[in-house]
């Protein structure tokens, strides 16, 4: 097993991450392509999902991975690799034959979070992955019942002062977004909640609904249909910029609460072992298809904003989220945990 580096360290090795890729996208065009690149892709592909069939990124994979199929003439296959809080498919990989034929999506934790929660991974998601492009992202939004009463962002900042103890929220997870955003916002108002960690966001849904929880920061795809139905409220997107499919809700920001930036992202990597020109083909083709309109059209209609970055721009913005949450969750007595 590879050992974790220190969070210093490893911040240091996702800028050189970013730096080789920038260097690699900004000499493509001067640089002769290698043999084993100029021959690839000559059979079909394996995108491996870390979560089980019908989850968020396997939903995202299946959409991107057939626009990808047809821009590179071979069908892409999903193998869904759940466990582990997504560790198990992620690691699969990291250790997957660097011959190009095997790529994977994989989000905030098992890329960036885990490397802190978990006092061992069986990778190194630093050196052990190269990026190839951020896909979506899908920003959480901060949620009440509506029978609640609470209809702003202050208004629920002023029941918990005035409750002290009293409310709990929920998340999908130690460490996942949802609680890292709320866990954020409570230390940036001076406020305090009990988390509850659920095996899952309709778990955590459940969970509110039924009163056992008083809010929640979940992905705008778990919590729209009852946004719509009326029975959640939405207060903030945990967000720099309102949803254009909640355009009347406004950000934490707006409300009040800034430094708050909580994404469900997902993002496409692959074995950095592979030749760097099968990399940069295979980057291209995935930008390629998230951009195109209709792919873009269905990730927003699952309630996700497309991205497709640079895989330089990707390691940046990992390197970023490091920077986010490392801190608090040294803080929360969360690094080593798992």
């Amino acid at each position: 097993m590879n050992k974790i580096a220190p969070p210093g360290l490893l911040r240091r090795k996702f800028l050189a991450a970013g730096m080789a890729a920038l260097a690699l996208t900004a000499g493509a065009a001067s640089t002769a392509p290698s043999a084993h690149a100029a021959a690839w892709p000559s059979q079909p592909l394996r995108l491996i999902v870390p979560f089980g069939a019908g989850s968020s990124p396997d939903q995202m994979s299946r959409v991107i991975g057939e626009k990808l199929g047809k821009i590179l003439g071979q069908n892409v296959i999903i193998v869904n690799r759940p466990g582990a809080s997504g560790n198990l498919g992620t690691f699969d990989m990291a250790n997957a034959k660097p011959d190009g034929y095997t790529f994977g999506i994989s989000i905030t934790g098992p890329l960036v979070n885990n490397t802190l929660i978990y006092k061992k991974l069986p990778y190194n998601p630093v050196t052990d992955l190269a990026p190839l492009t951020l896909a979506v992202h899908q920003p959480n939004v901060l949620v009440v019942p509506a029978a609640s009463g609470i209809t702003t962002v202050q208004g629920l900042l002023d029941a918990l002062r005035k409750n002290p103890g009293k409310f709990n929220f929920p998340s999908p997870g130690v460490g996942t977004i949802s609680q890292l955003a709320v866990e954020l916002m409570l230390q940036h108002t001076h406020t305090q909640a009990t988390h509850i960690a659920y095996s899952s966001s309709p778990d955590a849904l459940t969970s509110l609904l039924a009163g056992n929880t008083q809010f929640a920061a979940l992905p705008l795809s778990s919590v729209m249909a009852m946004i719509k139905d009326g029975r959640l409220r939405a207060l903030a997107v945990t967000f720099p910029k309102r949803s254009p499919l909640l355009p009347d809700v406004p950000t934490l920001k707006e409300s009040g609460v800034p430094g708050v930036e909580g994404s469900a992202w997902a993002g496409f990597v692959i074995s950095s072992k592979v030749p760097a020109g099968i990399r940069k083909k295979l980057s291209d083709a995935l930008i390629q298809a998230i951009h195109d309109p209709a792919v873009s059209q269905k990730l927003t209609v699952m309630y996700m904003d497309p991205v497709g970055s640079t895989p330089a721009q990707f390691s940046d913005y990992m390197h970023q989220e490091l920077n986010r949450w490392g801190p608090l969750i040294k803080k929360l007595g969360l690094a080593g945990s798992l």
